[in-house]
């Protein structure tokens, strides 16, 4: 039995399923520096293209097919909001489509050095995506496309790294 306080201070006890969560791989992704578009509505808007990179874990290996990109949102609140979208290439030569949505947000001195490309320590920052894949029908991938997957990313000057979990 879990304890849950509502928001209204109130409390009670419930059942409470848990979420299990299974490491499956790591995308290294080799990204471009920032274009940046302009100022939005809701931001400014930036586009980085993805030029390449590696897939590494128990559940997939392979590669981050060059071609592809994210885009951003820079927030008035300051947390950056990104979609990505590309391909993924099994060692075994199935491609596989990506698109996966997250936000970063720091203290603002460490949004600035991110902002920069300047490398930051990964525990210093939020960073967390969503991501759904889409791999061939009768492919040995095609368990991925009935699956959730949570990312814990990381930014390095010229790579973004998602460490994917898949959620059970």
């Amino acid at each position: 039995m879990t304890h849950i306080t509502r928001d209204d201070g109130s409390s009670t006890d419930a059942r409470v399923p848990l979420l299990n969560a299974e490491f499956a791989f790591t995308v290294r992704a080799s990204v471009a520096p920032p274009i940046k578009v302009g100022q939005g509505p809701n931001g400014e808007r930036r586009f980085v293209a993805i030029t390449g990179g590696t897939v590494n874990g128990p559940l997939m290996s392979g590669k981050v097919v060059a071609g592809s990109g994210d885009w951003q949102v820079v927030r008035p609140d300051g947390v950056l909001s990104a979609e990505a979208r590309y391909t993924l290439q099994s060692a075994d030569g199935v491609l596989i489509a990506v698109v996966n949505r997250g936000i970063r947000h720091a203290e603002p001195e460490i949004m600035a050095k991110l902002m920069r490309g300047e490398p930051v320590p990964a525990g210093s920052y939020y960073f967390r995506t969503a991501a759904q894949f889409e791999a061939p029908l009768g492919s040995r991938y095609e368990w991925m496309n009935r699956t959730l997957f949570a990312g814990v990313a990381e930014r390095e000057p010229d790579v973004a790294i998602i460490h994917f979990f898949r959620i059970l």
